[in-house]
């Protein structure tokens, strides 16, 4: 079997995150990532990434964005050289705007503030204590469970993954038990990373 490239494993991991991968195909991923530490580290950074993405949902650009920033810039009486500009280059042209985009989506993401928030499909056996939540002792919660802004202090058994935004996680009790990963991301700055390298790397692959 061929090895594969770097440029194949970065499409795989798109489809992989999706949930879209078939089984062999997710196989070939792992013995490329096993193989190739920049992959690994790559995919590493999107896995967190996605769960920001999904904690931090992102809202559509404000509603007249385009407008304003057509009306912004200068109004020609004759044909202006950075029209003939923005058409020799589509692609930078496609960056600007996907940036503006995005920082106005960020900007959304950022102003919810520091207010906790829980997510998960079992959130009936979730203790919250002020900005504590809490899986108690004996209890079992189902399913994934992501905790934006807030402590989380895990004395039971969680059957999914466990992901931390912005928050701690109090050192597993000896009756604790978690099925799945336990993810811990730090900065919202991850989420504009992976948003802003997987617009780019669609575009260097394009080319």
């Amino acid at each position: 079997m061929a090895d594969m490239k770097c440029n194949v494993a970065v499409m795989y991991m798109h489809d992989y995150l999706d949930g879209e991968l078939a089984r062999e195909d997710i196989l070939q991923l792992r013995r490329h990532m096993d193989e190739c530490p920049t992959c690994l580290s790559r995919y590493e950074a999107l896995e967190r990434t996605d769960a920001l993405a999904k904690a931090y949902p992102i809202e559509k650009a404000p509603d007249g964005l385009g407008d304003r920033i057509l009306k912004a810039m200068p109004s020609p009486r004759r044909p202006a050289a950075w029209t003939s500009w923005v058409r020799r280059h589509p692609a930078v042209s496609a960056a600007a705007l996907f940036l503006v985009v995005m920082l106005s989506s960020f900007v959304s993401m950022w102003n919810q503030g520091e207010e906790l928030s829980v997510s998960g499909p079992d959130l009936e056996h979730v203790v919250i204590e002020g900005k504590k939540v809490i899986v108690p002792a004996g209890q079992r919660v189902t399913g994934d469970l992501t905790v934006v802004n807030g402590d989380v202090q895990v004395l039971g058994d969680l059957d999914g993954n466990l992901t931390v935004i912005d928050g701690n996680l109090t050192p597993l009790a000896s009756t604790a038990h978690i099925a799945g990963q336990i993810k811990t991301i730090d900065r919202a700055v991850d989420w504009v990373w992976y948003k802003v390298s997987s617009f780019f790397g669609t575009l260097a692959y394009g080319t």
